[in-house]
């Protein structure tokens, strides 16, 4: 029934602090074409937590850097631990649709030099973290969601108390900049669904600027 009603979507909704949705802004289907080709080179693989636990939520890179989590913590490196090579190339159409995307919420001049590639599978989640990696906290991170929908939790600058739910659908995407950069967030259990581009699964993109 949502996807009915997908067209009276208003074009942005302000969340406060530089928190902003861009409601189906993304071309779903070029992003995917270009997903699967990054994948081809550097594919899916469960991260360990630093204390050693296996991460539900599948995940890969492209871009100069890439973030990667095992037993010595979170870190960015410009080179896949699994090949020993660079992360693929950033696809040209990645970072120009990150660039106007934050510009339009009012971030000019973020060029990102990491994407992460996450895919979720029925029944993971992601728990409220904050993205704390990155040297230089002013720039926004762009997150772009694909396929089955999912419930967004945003929380403020602490972990706890009760979240507002935001529904995000596929070619949705999520600026967090200014204050809201540091707030917490995370990803509700996914459910069971079934989209036309991707089956069971959610893709996430996730533009950030790692280094200074």
């Amino acid at each position: 029934m949502e996807d009915l009603f997908a067209a009276l979507r208003p074009e942005r909704e302000d969340y406060g602090d530089g928190a902003v949705l861009f409601p189906g802004l993304a071309d779903g289907t070029a992003l995917l074409r270009k997903i699967k080709t990054v994948l081809e080179r550097a594919p899916l693989r469960h991260l360990t937590t630093p204390g050693g636990h296996r991460m539900s939520v599948a995940m890969s890179n492209c871009g100069p850097l890439g973030w990667v989590s095992d037993r010595r913590g979170y870190r960015y490196s410009p080179s896949d631990p699994e090949s020993g090579e660079q992360w693929p190339v950033m696809p040209e159409l990645f970072k120009v649709f990150a660039a106007e995307t934050a510009a339009r919420a009012g971030f000019s001049g973020f060029e990102p030099d990491a994407c992460l590639i996450n895919q979720y599978a029925p029944g993971t989640s992601l728990s409220p973290h904050q993205d704390a990696d990155e040297c230089d906290m002013r720039w926004p991170i762009v997150s772009v969601s694909l396929g089955v929908p999912a419930t967004y939790q945003l929380y403020g600058d602490k972990r706890g108390g009760k979240p507002k739910l935001i529904r995000l659908m596929h070619g949705d995407v999520f600026v967090l900049g200014g204050k809201a950069r540091r707030f917490f967030h995370g990803i509700k259990k996914l459910e069971t669904g079934d989209h036309p581009e991707t089956g069971c699964y959610r893709y996430n993109l996730t533009f950030r600027r790692a280094r200074p």
